[in-house]
């Protein structure tokens, strides 16, 4: 399927700040490969001996030059040029362009080593929870190392933030279990204890959320189900005792979804969602499903997408392509499972029938098998573990609340964009988690860290100072930018905030047709006079 442009989140940036965190941090280094057609006497000190390329870099007053061999097998080189302080890398790049003598021309990007200094929590048990941290020895699977979500790092990153609301849509939670100490949700406009509908929602005292099941204030869990999802969600992190959950600060929104035997009625879980949106989750989790088709849950779905609230659920266990919802409707994100090897888990270790389910709706997937957890009868016993893809969802709806705490502005749509273009590609068996997008790893299982850092080098915002604007077109798979006058150029950026692409403008007001990207996330850069408009480009398989 070709790619299309899926949605648009517009943002703006003065020049001065739109490289603070990516090129002006940078060595003033261009990086130059001559068109293979172009021929070049040996450079010559600081030129390449290509008359009009060497006259932009003297125009920018080139300080040193270096040729490279592109492979030996290529007979080909690149240059690298050294720029004074005060040489304005982007102009220097549109002006090597318009020469028509390059093939590319790009910054020097600098990185660094790959040793992150990561943070382990001192949770009693975490040398259980090798979803978070594997390092290949575990005791009840085979297990390989970095088969995981890579959460110290992450957490080196982002912790979580108590503005975010995650509802977790189960069969309830164990209220008063130490673990989630200050981070259950509260109804602000409620008066606990009264009686009384205070907020005129329909719930009576809904203070701590809501009991669907048995259509009462008290949400708590008879079944186990809810406090092991809930906690690996948001347990209390670095805090001495059981585990820790991948938010440590979001608030968690119980609504009690599933009776005590673990059965639920689609009717609950559409007003469950219904009570989220209306109450200020930003993420729900749903890792419940049925195999039959209700229109009254997909409105309730349709709810919450319209509402810009992502839902994550869970593909269910038979094994099979089996649909079940609400994983099945559009727009909601569905998560399979993995074993500690990254292995799709099939089995889990509870049957031999079991399995993690695929299909074309699968988004991603993530840990789900020999998960250990909090228990809904005791704060003290932290020897259950439990497998499904009902474990896998809540580390990916854990890892969307990071996301929207590090950037609240962040739409689901967003979210859910980054943390499919940071999963992990081709780590579980050759036959079944294929090149890209497949229907039994999604888009490959999920690297929180590699989330958390996808836009760690995006321009910062500035003030709005003019317009422009970018019109898909799906049928020729491609889209057209419409700028104003004065515009000098136009730049493509990839998610990482590295230039791409570069197309000079004469200063008219016009438009510029552009071929589809491949999937990711993009900014379409306009620069004009000494300011700089961009808006983000969100484009989908």
């Amino acid at each position: 399927m070709k790619p299309v442009v899926y949605v648009f989140a517009a943002f703006i940036f003065s020049s001065t700040a739109l490289f603070s965190q990516g090129l002006e941090q940078q060595p003033k280094r261009l990086i130059l490969q001559l068109k293979a057609e172009v021929s070049t006497p040996p450079p010559q000190g600081k030129y390449t001996g290509n008359e009009a390329v060497d006259r932009v870099s003297q125009q920018f007053g080139i300080k040193s030059l270096s040729k490279h061999l592109a492979g030996r097998k290529s007979g080909r080189s690149f240059y690298v040029l050294q720029f004074p302080e005060e040489a304005n890398l982007q102009e220097a790049i549109a002006a090597y362009y318009r020469t028509g003598e390059i093939e590319y021309a790009e910054p020097d990007y600098q990185g660094t080593s790959g040793g992150v200094q990561g943070i382990k929590p001192n949770d009693q048990h975490y040398a259980r929870q090798w979803a978070l941290h594997n390092q290949g020895a575990f005791s009840l699977s085979p297990a390989t190392v970095g088969a995981d979500i890579n959460m110290e790092n992450a957490w080196a990153i982002e912790q979580g933030d108590s503005s975010i609301v995650v509802a977790i849509i189960d069969s309830g939670l164990k209220m008063n279990h130490p673990e989630f100490a200050g981070r259950i949700w509260a109804n602000p406009n409620e008066i606990p204890g009264n009686g009384i509908d205070d907020d005129g929602n329909g719930y009576a005292d809904d203070v701590s959320g809501w009991n669907f099941a048995d259509d009462n204030n008290t949400p708590n869990d008879g079944h186990g189900h809810g406090t092991n999802v809930t906690g690996i969600i948001g347990a209390n992190g670095d805090n001495g005792i059981g585990y820790a959950g991948v938010d440590w600060n979001c608030k968690l929104m119980v609504l009690k979804g599933l009776d005590n035997n673990n059965n639920g009625l689609y009717s609950w879980w559409a007003s469950a969602i219904y009570y989220a949106v209306d109450h200020g989750a930003r993420v729900i989790n749903m890792s419940v499903g049925g195999q039959s088709f209700s229109a009254t849950l997909q409105d309730a779905v349709n709810y919450a997408i319209n509402a810009d609230v992502l839902i994550v659920a869970c593909m269910m266990n038979t094994n099979s392509s089996t649909v079940f919802y609400p994983a099945g409707f559009p727009g909601v994100m569905a998560v399979g499972a993995t074993n500690p090897n990254d292995s799709r888990s099939n089995p889990f270790f509870w049957s031999p029938t079991s399995g993690s389910n695929y299909g074309n709706h699968i988004s991603v997937s993530a840990p789900g098998n020999y998960i250990y957890g909090l228990n809904h009868n005791s704060n003290t016993n932290y020897n259950s573990y439990w497998g499904g893809t009902s474990q896998a969802a809540p580390h990916v709806a854990g890892l969307a609340a990071l996301l929207l705490a590090q950037d609240p502005s962040r739409s689901a749509a967003e979210v859910r964009s980054i943390i499919e273009a940071s999963a992990e590609d081709q780590v579980g068996s050759p036959a079944e988690d294929t090149p890209g997008w497949d229907p039994y790893f999604g888009h490959g299982r999920v690297n929180a860290f590699s989330a958390l850092s996808l836009f760690t080098n995006a321009p910062a915002l500035g003030e709005n100072a003019f317009s422009f604007s970018i019109y898909p077109n799906p049928a020729r798979h491609d889209f057209t930018i419409a700028f104003p006058a004065g515009t000098r150029h136009i730049q493509i950026f990839n998610a990482l905030g590295q230039l791409m692409l570069v197309k000079a403008a004469d200063g008219q007001a016009g438009t510029q047709d552009f071929q589809l990207l491949a999937p990711g996330v993009y900014y379409v850069q306009i620069a004009r006079g000494e300011q700089a408009m961009a808006q983000k480009l969100i484009v989908r398989p």
